[in-house]
């Protein structure tokens, strides 16, 4: 199973036991929110992509959406995710479960800026019911990121807290 793989690649910085397994599904951003008693905005969404013939995984806040645009001038594409099967076979994990942990050989991970607003978010963990919750340094190291981009739009510019702009 994909959560027995993130927890032998979280025991080699010996942060295995921070995963949380749920007896409820997390597989959507709603029911995630609603496992760990969070707003859905701080569900670190990891969304797969094909990109030239190889799996990309964008990890995106829970409050934004893809911008077709931004997605192009970044990856020189029109965005095109990966089927159910695509995403298990290329990435190594299911729909549901899929995050930037443990991946498959290949597969590239950035993160877009929409996280920057949270000083935690919560990624999946291989499994449609289970969560980490990483501050954005350790997320960065952890999914061994290429870089951070701007491809979302539709969240909310607030911080935390709700109030300024970040």
């Amino acid at each position: 199973m994909a959560i027995d793989r993130v927890k032998e690649y979280f025991r080699q910085y010996g942060i295995e036991e921070k995963i949380q397994e749920f007896d409820v599904s997390s597989a959507t951003v709603e029911l995630a929110a609603a496992a760990l008693h969070c707003e859905p905005r701080r569900i670190a969404k990891t969304l797969s992509f094909l990109v030239d013939g190889k799996a990309v995984l964008i990890v995106a806040a829970g409050d934004a959406k893809i911008d077709n645009r931004g997605y192009k001038a970044q990856f020189g594409t029109k965005a095109k995710m990966l089927s159910p099967g695509e995403a298990e076979s290329l990435v190594g994990h299911a729909v549901g479960g899929v995050c930037p942990f443990a991946l498959n050989e290949g597969v590239k991970v950035y993160l877009d800026v929409s996280l920057k607003r949270f000083s935690t978010v919560f990624p999946a963990c291989g499994s449609s019911n289970s969560a980490i919750e990483l501050t954005i340094p350790e997320l960065e190291r952890y999914s061994g990121y290429e870089a951070w981009i701007d491809v979302c739009k539709g969240y909310t510019e607030h911080n935390e807290t709700g109030e300024g702009d970040v």
